[in-house]
């Protein structure tokens, strides 16, 4: 009975033991993540192996796991730019991206967990520097936003294809210039709307008066070749069809008396 209690105590310490190398020995990985292995006495980190992908996996408890994103990321930068000119502009982007699964443990070898603050954001900020610098500040506030997005993009893409970095968009939200240019560009698109409605006014005044004239023109040639066309018959006889026509009529009372001076009759009624 004495003997029980040095026996189980023991047992109970190999058990939590057990329990404990069991817990250090399983990994869990959660969806839209990955792991990268480190064999502790086996060259460091697995490169020629793909990555542990979701669920539960057991490995050595000597080993460690890194567990990275591997969906899309997003990332909000704010920066201070130059134009062309050399005004200060200030910009705002959004860069989606995410690490290329398969090169997953190259990146954690080479970059670390750090590697947006070590490669992605002096990518874009470099990028962002090179395409601004080469617009004047009208263009950012106008017409080049959308060229300007999408040169920001395959630049950035250029400087992160071999860091195992997989760039899918970089979206422009706001460029801000200083008060005094914005104003001064403000008014000068505002005159040269105000222009381009003038000129609209005036062609189309232009053209109602070319339109006017060449009614007025046909008129004229068609009342010429009228009176060219009409002789002292022709108006007799429609004189003639139209005293007839006034004489039917039930509510006219004429009276037909000689004839006036150019052969005509004179019509009297009340």
């Amino acid at each position: 009975m004495d003997k029980l209690p040095k026996v189980g105590i023991p047992i109970i310490i190999g058990i939590v033991i057990l329990l404990i190398v069991l817990f250090k020995s399983t990994v869990t990985i959660d969806s839209g993540k990955a792991g990268v292995l480190y064999r502790t006495f086996d060259n460091g980190v697995v490169t020629d192996e793909p990555p542990l992908g979701e669920g539960f996996h057991i490995v050595a408890p000597w080993n460690r796991v890194t567990v990275y994103e591997v969906r899309q990321q997003e990332i909000l930068e704010q920066m201070n730019v130059l134009s062309s000119n050399g005004l200060d502009i200030r910009l705002e982007a959004s860069v989606w991206f995410q690490p290329r699964f398969e090169d997953l443990a190259k990146l954690h070898q080479e970059k670390s967990q750090m590697y947006k603050d070590r490669v992605l954001l002096p990518a874009i900020r470099s990028a962002a520097r090179s395409v601004v610098g080469r617009y004047t500040p009208e263009q950012l506030y106008s017409s080049k936003r959308d060229a300007i997005q999408q040169e920001i993009f395959v630049e950035t893409k250029n400087i992160v294809q071999d860091q195992y970095i997989q760039l899918n968009e970089v979206l422009v939200r706001d460029v801000t210039l200083p008060s005094t240019i914005k104003d001064a560009i403000e008014r000068k698109l505002k005159q040269e709307q105000e222009s381009l409605e003038y000129e609209f006014r005036l062609v189309k005044a232009t053209k109602e008066a070319q339109k006017q004239i060449i009614e007025a023109q046909g008129k004229a040639d068609a009342n010429r070749i009228l009176s060219a066309s009409i002789t002292d018959k022709i108006l007799q006889d429609k004189g003639i069809e139209a005293t007839i026509k006034l004489s039917e009529s039930p509510n006219s009372k004429v009276v037909v008396i000689g004839a006036g001076d150019s052969g005509m009759p004179i019509i009297l009624g009340n």
